[in-house]
Formats: C-alpha cells, sequence, structure tokens
C-alpha cells in the first residue's frame, strides 16, 4: 500500500502522514526533506519554484515509491501532472488534506522552524488542481479524526 498525503503547505500532511504511518505500521517519509538545499533556501526567501526545480525533487520521490511496496509519503503534490510522475502503480493511493486559504494561513502564522516562507501559500493555492481521483479529507478536525476517517474508508 503507497499512500501519498497531500496539499498545500500547511494543509497537516506530516502530522497526518506521521499518525497515518503509526496506526497502520508503514514507513512514514515527508518529501521535503528531499528537497535540494537550492530549492529550500529559494522557497525560504519566498521564492516559487518551478516545474524545472521540482523534477529532480519528484523523480526522488518517485524513486522511493517504487523502492516500498508500503509506504505513507507527504508531498504536496499540487499539480496533475506530478501526481502523474508519482503514480508509479495503480496501488498509489493519494490522500488529499483540503482546508481554506484563511484556516491554513493561520496555522502557517503559528509554525516555527519550518523553512517554507508563508508568503508562498497564495502561489500554491494558485498551483493548485485539485485531484479527481484522490480521497479528499476536511482538514479542521484534529489529525487523529482525519486519520480515522482515512483508515475508515480504506476500511483498515
Amino acid at each position: 500500500m503507497r499512500i501519498v498525503v497531500m496539499g498545500v503547505s500547511g494543509s497537516g500532511k506530516t502530522a497526518v502522514g506521521k499518525e497515518l504511518g503509526k496506526r497502520l505500521r508503514l514507513p512514514f517519509y515527508d518529501g521535503d526533506t528531499f528537497h535540494s538545499e537550492e530549492c529550500r533556501a529559494k522557497m525560504a526567501a519566498g521564492v516559487p519554484l518551478s516545474d524545472a526545480d521540482r523534477e529532480p525533487w519528484l523523480g526522488s520521490l518517485a524513486e522511493l515509491l517504487r523502492e516500498h511496496p508500503s509506504i505513507i509519503l507527504a508531498c504536496s503534490a499540487l499539480k496533475a501532472t506530478y501526481r502523474e510522475q508519482l503514480r508509479i502503480s495503480p496501488d498509489v493511493l493519494f490522500v488529499y488534506l483540503k482546508g481554506s486559504y484563511e484556516l491554513i494561513c493561520t496555522r502557517m502564522e503559528g509554525r516555527k522552524g519550518h523553512f517554507f516562507n508563508p508568503t508562498l501559500l497564495k502561489s500554491q493555492f494558485e498551483t493548485l488542481e485539485e485531484p479527481e481521483d484522490a480521497l479528499v479529507v476536511e482538514i479542521s478536525p484534529p489529525v487523529s479524526e482525519i486519520v480515522t476517517e482515512i483508515c475508515k474508508v480504506m476500511k483498515h
């Protein structure tokens, strides 16, 4: 089972992914750790990444999914083309953490120690192509309730 927890920055991908990994006893990987230092610096400076910037990153994440038949991966996967790169087999399930700009902006204002510049949130929402083939989960409930809902839909 390969699960990609996706959404804009601040939607809870890491928190939900970690908890889902614990519940399902699957390894969790945060896609952010696979960004190059150059890309991290760009994002910290408030500069959106281009598709060319994302290409090697998505390649690394696709390889990670190939190497692990059972995995939870947190990754923004904002565009359909990015998701297609990550859909390395039919068993890849995308879980889209959906929330309003206002809610996520409020969350990001309280976040400490993350390289992502909150000014980029607007560009992420502009880039986002909401998936039509993902499990869509509203992010307002607590993480434990979100994970319970995901598990219920997946029948785990």
